[in-house]
């Protein structure tokens, strides 16, 4: 079984969003609903950056990394951009 640490960008909230799942593709169709919460304020969602772990600890813990940086710099040079 595998965990990602993952990140989101939304166009029309020019906004990122990191979080980690099991089921990377069932998870991004949930960010895509309209729900209460951070990512329900719209609907396109894409994935931009991915990484792969064997243990839930290791992808929660790079999630939080990632969280603490509060930098959209910091974001942008990891994926690339």
């Amino acid at each position: 079984m595998h965990y990602f640490t993952h990140i989101l960008y939304s166009k029309k909230l020019n906004k990122y969003y990191v979080g980690y799942t099991q089921q990377l593709s069932k998870r991004l169709d949930n960010h895509n609903w309209k729900h209460k919460g951070f990512t329900g304020r719209a609907d396109d969602w894409v994935l931009v950056y991915k990484e792969q772990f064997a243990k839930k600890s290791e992808a929660l813990s790079r999630e939080r990394q990632i969280k603490m940086w509060k930098s959209r710099k910091m974001i942008e040079k990891l994926i690339g951009k």
